[in-house]
């Protein structure tokens, strides 16, 4: 009998190692989240290979350009957004979605705000203005408008105002109570609600393009 041989198959061989890249870059992106918001943009890589022990040449060859990492970073906190919209649109009650939705919402946002002002200095209004169309936009606007079809939240909000809301009170905290800014989440939600002796608001909605202007305000940048 001759001598036996082992067969393994291409896909065998790189499901290991697409895992293993896979987890290397979520290591990365976690570990320079955190590295930026304390040191900021200038931080070496090698700080963020020492923090998530791996080698530095991980990080160059995962994200060779500085700028790579920035964008992969900001689309990572983009795709947490979207994956909260689309549980919250999963629920009965469609007003109690949207408000589950921007607690969650509003808690990463707060937990990220070191690293928010430093992405918001490199981002570009062009960047900011195409994922707010085509990303968070679609998503906000199924919650908004399940809400207004059930009566439960008044029909002059639009999603503009849902995500100016959220950028302006994610800045409302304090080292006394870092927590503040649920007050003004409570606020901002009472406000929200339909009733019959309602006045309309004043002005227009923002369109999606004053977005980036209102980030720029709330946390600096260009």
């Amino acid at each position: 009998m001759g001598p036996m041989t082992t067969e393994i198959s291409e896909t065998e061989t790189e499901r290991p190692l697409r895992a293993d890249a896979a987890r290397n870059r979520e290591l990365i992106l976690e570990t320079a989240a955190e590295v930026f918001a304390e040191l900021g943009l200038d931080a070496g890589y090698d700080e963020i290979a020492r923090r998530a022990g791996i080698g530095v040449g991980t990080v160059y060859r995962r994200f060779p350009q500085r700028a790579e990492l920035v964008q992969a970073l900001f689309e990572s906190r983009i795709q947490e957004i979207v994956d909260l919209a689309e549980e919250a649109a999963r629920t009965t009650d469609a007003f109690e979605g949207l408000a589950w939705f921007l607690e969650r919402a509003l808690e990463h946002q707060v937990a990220d705000r070191g690293l928010k002002e430093v992405m918001a200095q490199t981002i570009s209004a062009d960047d900011h203005g195409t994922i707010g169309r085509e990303r968070i936009g679609p998503v906000i606007d199924v919650l908004l408008e399940r809400a207004q079809a059930e009566g439960s939240i008044r029909p002059d909000i639009a999603s503009t105002d849902l995500g100016m809301q959220l950028m302006l009170i994610s800045s409302m905290t304090t080292t006394a109570q870092p927590d503040l800014w649920r007050r003004y989440l409570a606020l901002f939600l009472d406000g929200l609600r339909a009733h019959p002796d309602l006045a309309p608001l004043p002005l227009t909605a923002p369109p999606d393009e004053a977005m980036h202007e209102f980030k720029c305000n709330v946390y600096g940048g260009r």
